[in-house]
């Protein structure tokens, strides 16, 4: 395992930046991870994308495939890369405090 300084906050990560502990996740580890990824302020579809994939997490302990969370969201995949550009299981699901998806998400 490894420690992650974002803002002087220290995270313990896998070898991919991904949280450890999804337990230690909140609004503010969220807003960290973003601005470690380049991401400077979380939007309302933003937030409708963290919240979605979390809620997924917590009912079925991984995360959401890419169509669910296309469909849940209303957005379209274009969009969600645009919001999180390293894509939905890099960049969403690592903000929103996912452990590192096995499949395509």
């Amino acid at each position: 395992m490894a420690l992650l300084e974002i803002e002087g906050v220290s995270f313990e990560v896998d070898g991919d930046g991904f949280l450890t502990n999804p337990s230690l996740w909140n609004d503010e580890v969220a807003t960290l991870f973003a601005k470690a990824d380049g991401i400077e302020a979380l939007t309302p579809n933003h937030w409708a994308v963290i919240r979605m994939i979390r809620t997924h997490f917590d009912e079925n302990g991984n995360a959401p495939m890419v169509r669910a969370l296309c469909k849940e969201t209303g957005l379209k995949l274009k969009e969600i890369y645009e919001l999180f550009p390293l894509g939905p299981a890099r960049g969403a699901c690592r903000v929103a405090g996912l452990p590192k998806p096995d499949g395509c998400v």
